[in-house]
């Protein structure tokens, strides 16, 4: 695995890069993980991203060494970051810096998806109006306001949802829609029916906690991403 280091002010992040081969910069796409922090699983997504042409990078909100259990409880991990939105928008946009100054990126393409947490962290790279990136795509994310001033919103955001996902019910769903509206967003939420949290995730098997892997949504999610990223990098 190829490591992708960076800072946030003195803070050491560790994440991924998976490279295409492709000569010349390339459009970036960003993968912001779940709350169990920086996996195999986010690097094998920057490698099919890679796959496609596009710069890979897996990073690293939580900082080097600092990973959680992906079976257990990981809500000391991300609850610091949850309420501390001003604290994730500048950690999350020294991952956007870094990858703006990488020689293999075109820093005029830049785009980022995330996972639940990581879903989060895509909003709030939106939210924060920073117009090196293009586009913005949530899977089975969190919509919870920052609370920060609110800024124009430059990227496309694509929000993909599991109507039954007990996260995120249909009241914060519209709220979220209300907010995108509000701030100017180029925005879509594509609802998966009788679609639950973690509906990418193949070993996501806990139907009473509202938590399940649904091959149809995840196949669907996925041409949707694939789609936004060919309109916003042509």
């Amino acid at each position: 695995m190829t490591a992708f280091s960076y800072l946030d002010g003195s803070s050491e992040c560790e994440g991924y890069i998976a490279l295409p081969k492709a000569d010349g910069p390339r459009p970036a796409v960003l993968i912001a993980h779940n709350w169990a922090g920086q996996t195999e699983a986010d690097a094998a997504v920057a490698d099919k991203l890679a796959a496609m042409g596009h710069v890979g990078i897996a990073i690293d909100v939580y900082g080097k060494g600092v990973r959680g259990d992906l079976q257990g409880d990981n809500s000391k991990l991300m609850n610091p970051w949850v309420g501390n939105r001003a604290g994730l928008q500048a950690r999350l946009l020294a991952a956007v810096t870094a990858a703006a100054a990488h020689p293999a990126v075109d820093a005029d393409r830049i785009a980022i998806i995330g996972y639940c947490f990581g879903g989060l962290c895509a909003l709030d790279v939106a939210r924060s109006g920073d117009p090196r990136v293009k586009a913005a795509v949530s899977f089975h994310g969190v919509y919870a306001p920052s609370g920060l001033p609110q800024q124009t919103i430059t990227a496309k955001v694509l929000v993909l949802h599991g109507w039954d996902d007990p996260m995120t019910p249909p009241d914060a769903t519209v709220a979220l829609a209300h907010e995108l509206n509000a701030a100017g967003a180029d925005w879509q939420i594509h609802a998966y029916g009788h679609t639950m949290h973690a509906f990418t995730f193949v070993h996501a098997n806990n139907p009473a906690g509202g938590i399940q892997y649904n091959p149809d949504a995840d196949r669907r999610s996925w041409q949707a991403m694939t789609g936004l990223l060919d309109e916003v990098f042509a």
